[in-house]
């Protein structure tokens, strides 16, 4: 017996951020916390808001009968209308126009939410199309249902190429997937953005007859920095769908609660609501966590203090100047995507099956700072280091990433 081709592949192509991980708990076994750089994986490491915890403990203590049994497979109404009312507000709509709850559906996580979309929405052989460097689990959330990730790379500020998307429009595009604040470069995409992609996608919709969806991820909307907006998607486009959690901005992402959020214009979108509550069940999550949405629906406007990230990211940055590292200026959410240096190996061969961005890795691990490569991504020749990690950490890596660069 034996495991999936095609599962033992995925493995080895999107495994590398937990193993990085992995790696970095062996080597502070090895050398202790306090020796160890670890930017690997973008865990929030800030706790959730008073308003949050006060939330878990009165729920905790709640008396009802019945509050662990399942309820509707979209999840609770109270909940899905917490739901509706943040991301209208988010999506600047009100009144009439403001999101219903039934064009809400809780889920196990953005995750969950993006493969519940992708069952509902994907046939065999459709495509969707990424703005490059890109979450490396989007493609295997899209190979699940039978469909094809298509990278386009960004431009060179990391804003999407709208020329480019338009020439990777196709009979077989079944949506457009963007992250915004992206992971990893942490770019916003403006309005002007958002507007010249929802124009070429109602220009390929009359030329083709199909009508993409554009899928919006934005579980780091909440975290930007010097007041960048994210731009809203349901007012530029009808066919929009939201997808996003409460993971890393309000530091719950073990709890695996998120959502997926229909825009009230979208041609289908009662028909969608019922598909994706529909896979959300027989995917095998049945409904979003009980507990978690009814905490949820008690502080999901919660205010979180993000200004410890700001004060990481200038000391990261300040210390990746002193080492000769470049790096995209963030918009928002907490990594610094860093082009690899040149240096001692710049033209001299990389080990067989080996990236540049991997090899730079591995040459940081021997100064035990650990960071992914950017092939991974989409995007060869950058690293990401995520600095949701403690301020001591940070400030303590000073001189190994001073003595790595200085010997690469």
């Amino acid at each position: 017996m034996a495991i999936s081709p095609d599962i033992k592949k995925a493995m080895e192509g999107s495994s590398f951020i937990r193993k990085m991980f992995e790696e970095g708990m062996a080597l502070k076994a090895k050398y202790g916390e306090d020796k160890v750089f670890d930017f690997s994986i973008g865990n929030p490491d800030l706790e959730p808001p008073a308003e949050v915890m006060q939330a878990i403990r009165d729920e905790a203590n709640n008396p009802e009968k019945g509050c662990h049994g399942y309820m509707s497979n979209a999840g609770y109404q109270e909940t899905r209308q917490a739901i509706a009312d943040k991301v209208s507000g988010e999506q600047g709509l009100s009144g009439n126009a403001a999101i219903p709850f039934t064009n809400v559906t809780m889920a196990v996580g953005a995750a969950g939410a993006l493969n519940a979309l992708f069952k509902a929405i994907l046939s065999p052989g459709d495509e969707v199309i990424v703005p490059a460097p890109f979450f490396v689990e989007y493609r295997s959330y899209c190979a699940n249902h039978g469909g094809k990730l298509v990278p386009v790379p960004a431009a060179e500020d990391f804003s999407l190429d709208i020329a480019a998307i338009r020439e990777k429009l196709s009979s077989k595009t079944a949506a457009v997937l963007i992250n915004s604040p992206n992971n990893p470069s942490g770019k916003v995409y403006s309005r002007k953005d958002i507007a010249e992609l929802a124009a070429a996608l109602n220009e390929h919709a009359a030329v083709s007859g199909r009508k993409p969806y554009l899928i919006a991820d934005e579980p780091y909307r909440n975290i930007v920095y010097n007041g960048v907006e994210v731009a809203p998607v349901f007012q530029y486009y009808d066919s929009a769908v939201v997808v996003s959690s409460f993971a890393k901005d309000l530091s719950l992402p073990g709890e695996r609660l998120g959502y997926i959020v229909i825009n009230s214009k979208c041609p289908d979108a009662a028909e969608l609501s019922a598909a994706v509550t529909y896979t959300t069940r027989t995917l095998g999550y049945v409904n979003a966590p009980a507990f978690f949405q009814r905490v949820i629906a008690k502080c999901w406007n919660a205010k979180a203090d993000y200004s410890l990230y700001a004060i990481r990211r200038d000391i990261l940055t300040g210390i990746l100047d002193e080492a000769g590292i470049s790096y995209a200026s963030p918009d928002g959410a907490f990594y610094l995507f860093c082009k690899v240096p040149e240096g001692l190996q710049a033209g001299k061969n990389i080990p067989e099956g080996k990236t540049l961005d991997g090899a730079f890795c591995d040459h940081l691990k021997k100064y035990n700072i650990l960071g992914v490569p950017g092939s991974g991504f989409g995007r060869e020749g950058w690293i990401r280091l995520a600095y949701c990690v403690s301020q001591k950490s940070i400030e303590g890596s000073r001189a190994a990433f001073v003595q790595a660069r200085k010997e690469w």
